[in-house]
């Protein structure tokens, strides 16, 4: 959300070895009677102004209690913030000219959860959202949660592969999605027709009544914007819930939802490079967002000084729980500024509509600074934000700072499956604590930092496997038990997969991760799925990908490829075969050509010595 913000690894997968399962350590009950005895207990005002220190010069530390959990679903919440502000600025998307009060968000909202209703969808089914950000993109996260119905975050740069993969997993064996939802093109990216390469009966389809052989679960398509074959329009939707006898349908409905129900399911990979479906609930997210808020101090602005600027995507957690989610929670304006990140346009919002806060990746950040026209616009309105995605130097934590006046910027760190944010900055900290870590512990979460090998709670300022425990932690991945497990142990630890340390103050640094993922911009690659793909291609008959250091975007892609004996090709045209195939963004920046890997004695490919290899030879 940004968050890990100095590093929000949003959809991290922490999975460990056999062996480091076998091994992971419970603290003791004398441990943590030991640490309560260094906890004086506080009134709530001094507690929004603190945080709780390590005890015993061990790296573990417990966020604050006295703050309440909030046991309501999505929809009550909105139905509380509409009633609370009903006048007030929901959401304002500027491509698509939309403004609408809280009492306007909420009545179309549940219009649109009846129609979803009407047309087939029932409790716990899947919804996917597959297009950039958009009115749509907002309207179907809150209807869907409103009317209990489970939402599938598709990235919308998924090519067909892609899509067939999330739809299909996006539920128990057999049991996949049972409804999209998209715009039918954007730019280059035409969603109607990718969907047509693995979903052919489309055009010959009844609307509402699909029958695909490959997706035998997706029976209901549904259009943004152009009336399709096959497809349902959004607009039919929601008119169809706009009747008394389908708004109470949805009333009925409500009354059998769970706080605890599953709301979200948003794909993230570990190095195995199968993507998982981390499925959060309305537990999770309405108290994840709430105390990001808090910390925020979003509760305390006057109207005009609560005005979220996002340009970061709804499909990932930042955009639709850092973002969305905190707005509704606190009655801020959410201000989408452009349908996909654009620096111009997030700066023309900021200018525009007043923002007081900004969100974004390192990425954006950088970009939104190095405007060519950066001083003609009005920031006078800007305050704070939040930097998530991926390490962010301290420079640049300085620099968004001063020159876009954000002094109470946050930094934020979190993974997907804890929904996502467990450490952020106060405002208040000063320019050196938010440029060299990323924040203190947030409200009923527990951290450790631990041995890789035994799993054995280390000392303070100590590198060690991050492990967050508490509410925040997601309900598992979508019908695989197995590597959830993995991930979450019998102890209820979820093991983040990246390297760290903590201070005497209970600051966290990331100093590193025990796989091997790629952030590019914010983006999470995971270079196992990558390899496969490339394995495809006639001529290859060895690839290790890699993330190499960038200025701009944190990490480049650079695929070291072995061709097959006897064979040649270009880089370009190594590019030009995963077009139309694989997102843009997994496309490698670098493909260069090699004919061996840096091993280790018993064979495995060293990645880190591969990495430093590449990074000479391309004079990084």
């Amino acid at each position: 959300m940004v968050v890990y913000i100095g590093m929000l690894r949003l959809g991290r997968l922490c999975a460990g070895s056999p062996g480091v399962l076998g091994a992971r350590a419970v603290l003791s009950r004398s441990w943590q009677e030991a640490s309560l005895q260094g906890v004086r207990l506080l009134s709530s005002k001094e507690e929004n102004r603190s945080a709780p220190l390590p005890i015993g010069g061990l790296s573990y530390i417990q966020g604050r209690t006295r703050m309440r959990l909030i046991s309501k679903t999505v929809g009550r919440c909105l139905d509380a913030t509409a009633q609370r502000v009903p006048d007030k600025d929901a959401l304002i998307v500027l491509q698509e000219n939309v403004r609408l009060t809280f009492a306007q968000l909420k009545e179309e909202v549940d219009k649109a959860a009846a129609g979803l209703l009407s047309i087939g969808l029932c409790r716990g089914d899947r919804l996917g959202m597959w297009g950039p950000n958009s009115y749509a993109w907002v309207l179907m996260q809150l209807a869907t949660a409103q009317a209990g119905i489970i939402l599938v975050s598709v990235n919308p740069a998924y090519q067909a592969m892609e899509l067939e993969y999330v739809l299909r997993k996006a539920g128990l064996p057999a049991v996949g999605c049972k409804a999209l939802v998209f715009p039918k093109q954007f730019r280059t990216q035409q969603y109607y027709n990718i969907l047509k390469q693995i979903c052919p009966e489309l055009e010959q389809a009844q609307p509402g009544a699909l029958k695909s052989q490959r997706l035998p679960d997706l029976t209901t398509v549904i259009s943004v914007d152009d009336p399709l074959p096959g497809t349902l329009l959004l607009d039919e939707v929601v008119a169809a819930g706009s009747t008394e006898q389908q708004l109470a349908q949805l009333r009925y409905t409500q009354q059998f939802l769970s706080c605890h129900d599953p709301i979200n399911i948003q794909f993230t990979s570990g190095t195995t490079g199968s993507p998982k479906g981390a499925t959060l609930s309305h537990y999770n997210i309405v108290n994840n967002s709430n105390m990001i808020g808090e910390r925020l101090r979003l509760g305390k602005k006057k109207p005009e000084e609560s005005r979220v600027i996002l340009p970061s995507p709804l499909y990932h957690c930042l955009g639709s729980v850092g973002g969305t989610m905190v707005c509704v929670m606190h009655g801020a304006t959410l201000i989408l500024s452009s349908p996909i990140f654009d620096g111009k346009k997030a700066l023309e919002a900021v200018s525009k509509e007043r923002g007081s806060f900004l969100y974004g990746t390192p990425t954006m950040f950088v970009d939104i600074l190095n405007q060519p026209d950066f001083s003609s616009y009005d920031i006078s309105t800007m305050c704070g934000g939040v930097i998530a995605g991926s390490p962010a130097p301290p420079e640049l934590i300085r620099a968004i700072i001063n020159k876009l006046n954000m002094r109470d910027l946050v930094v934020a760190y979190g993974t997907t499956e804890n929904s996502p944010v467990t450490f952020m900055s106060f405002p208040e900290d000063t320019v050196e604590q938010k440029a060299e870590s990323v924040g203190r512990i947030m409200p009923h979460t527990e951290a450790k930092i631990v041995n890789v090998e035994d799993g054995k709670l280390l000392e303070l300022n100590t590198p060690g496997e991050l492990c967050i425990r508490g509410y925040c932690v997601m309900l598992g991945y979508w019908g695989e038990p197995e590597k959830t497990q993995e991930a979450v142990g019998q102890d209820k630890w979820y093991w983040t997969g990246d390297i760290a340390t903590m201070d005497e103050q209970g600051f966290c640094k990331i100093v590193g991760r025990s796989k091997d993922m790629i952030i590019r911009g914010g983006e999470n690659i995971y270079p196992a799925e990558l390899e496969d793909f490339f394995h495809t291609h006639p001529q290859v008959q060895e690839v290790q990908v890699v993330g190499v250091k960038d200025d701009r975007m944190g990490e480049e892609i650079c695929a070291c490829i072995r061709l097959k004996s006897g064979e040649e090709t270009t880089a370009e045209e190594i590019k030009a075969f995963c077009k139309g195939k694989i997102s843009h963004f997994k496309i490698p920046r670098y493909v260069v050509f090699v004919t061996n890997y840096p091993l280790t004695i018993s064979g495995k490919v060293q990645k880190f010595k591969l990495r430093e290899q590449m990074e000479r030879h391309l004079n990084l």
